[in-house]
């Protein structure tokens, strides 16, 4: 009879974990540390991708909520020096009549200066300007009341005042019917506004009625900003129209400008940085591939004999080869789960502090984890080559 040619048994997947995890579970501490680099790693890249998508979040949200549909008109620069631009009184009756057009407000820069008490240097205005404002302003700037209300019919003719939120912290104004030293008179204080991201002019105003503006801070009735919103499709219509309906004859002596447009280019730019942040996060992750590069070498290095005996019982290099790089793909692995839950862990504690929406994108945990994969096989193809081409005899000899 022939000699039959013999063929090593094939190990199934089951069989292949068994052995491949072996050597991690007879060296639990060293699993941990080679681990621990590529958790770091991992961890890093995934909470700076987090914290930069709940940030960015946050601003769209804002957007969503404050919308992208309001221009602001003001005067610009005259063609000729010295000669300065005014808008018409009636501005906000102009732009109103603007198609597409739903809202309209103004605002007017009145002389003088709002202080505590008139006790106070009229130099130390706190950078507090006073502001004559329509009783539509408030609509159109979306914001809101935090105590007290917004200037009505009866308040636009007497003596009162709504503060902006960083004017009230400056004088020291916590609620609504305290008084405050306006022009040469004590004001009301009748409203103080919450924050307005898309107005921070506003957020440093006293705004005082139209009507009592011209009465008792002898303002002249121009306004000198036109706020208004429009539906979203008409925005740049609306834009195109806003400086001829102005002034029909010198249009280009009017500037209108999208109050949104910084929160869009931030937005924009939220991941500029992160960029850097995320480039150190795979650095630390290369580092802890070397590290299981190095612990797996070791590893082929202190158990010769396991693989001088294995080879002397039939098993095949291509088997030795898959022992080995299986143990450094569940290195990697483990490592790359415990990272992504760092990560996510860190990304929520944070968003949770600053009062954002956490955020962490699926391609961030799933390119994190696989990268640690990529990482754990080229970490382990060398010492699983090595481990395989060892001679059984010298393996046993060596040991």
């Amino acid at each position: 009879m022939g000699r039959r040619k013999l063929t090593p048994a094939r190990l199934g997947p089951r069989d292949v974990l068994h052995v491949g995890s072996g050597g991690m579970r007879s060296r639990p501490l060293r699993v941990v540390l080679s681990a621990l680099g590529i958790a770091i790693g991992v961890a890093t890249m995934i909470a700076v991708v987090g914290i930069s998508a709940s940030s960015k979040e946050q601003l769209m949200q804002r957007l969503d909520r404050l919308g992208t549909n309001m221009l602001v008109a003001k005067p610009g620069e005259s063609m000729f020096a010295g000669e300065s631009v005014k808008l018409p009184r009636h501005a906000v009756g102009l732009v109103s009549r603007i198609d597409g057009v739903e809202q309209a407000g103004a605002t007017g820069t009145v002389d003088g200066s709002v202080r505590r008490s008139e006790k106070v240097p009229e130099i130390e205005t706190g950078g507090i300007s006073v502001q004559a404002a329509s009783e539509g302003l408030l609509k159109v700037v979306r914001g809101e009341v935090g105590s007290g209300s917004w200037l009505n019919k009866a308040h636009s003719r007497y003596p009162a005042v709504v503060l902006g939120h960083v004017s009230a912290q400056r004088l020291g104004v916590g609620a609504a019917g305290q008084q405050v030293w306006l022009g040469e008179r004590y004001f009301t204080v009748v409203g103080i506004l919450e924050p307005l991201p898309l107005a921070p002019e506003i957020e440093r105003a006293a705004l005082v009625g139209w009507e009592a503006a011209e009465r008792f801070l002898g303002f002249d009735g121009r306004p000198t900003a036109v706020y208004e919103r429009s539906t979203d499709g008409s925005v740049s219509d609306v834009r195109s129209l806003l400086a001829p309906s102005l002034d029909p004859e010198n249009p280009q002596n009017i500037k209108v400008t999208d109050p949104s447009a910084k929160l869009q280019a931030r937005a924009a730019m939220e991941g500029a940085f992160s960029s850097l942040l995320l480039g150190l996060g795979g650095i630390v992750l290369l580092v802890g591939g070397v590290g299981v590069a190095n612990t797996m070498i070791i590893s082929v290095l202190e158990r010769r004999f396991e693989i001088g005996l294995r080879r002397s019982l039939g098993a095949a290099r291509g088997q030795i080869r898959i022992q080995f790089l299986t143990e450094s793909l569940l290195l990697s692995g483990l490592g790359g789960l415990a990272g992504v839950v760092l990560g996510a862990t860190a990304t929520g504690v944070f968003a949770r502090v600053d009062g954002l929406p956490g955020v962490v994108p699926l391609w961030a945990v799933g390119g994190g984890f696989a990268s640690t994969l990529v990482i754990g096989t080229v970490a382990g193809l060398y010492p699983a080559v090595r481990a395989a081409r060892l001679s059984p005899t010298l393996a046993l000899h060596a040991t």
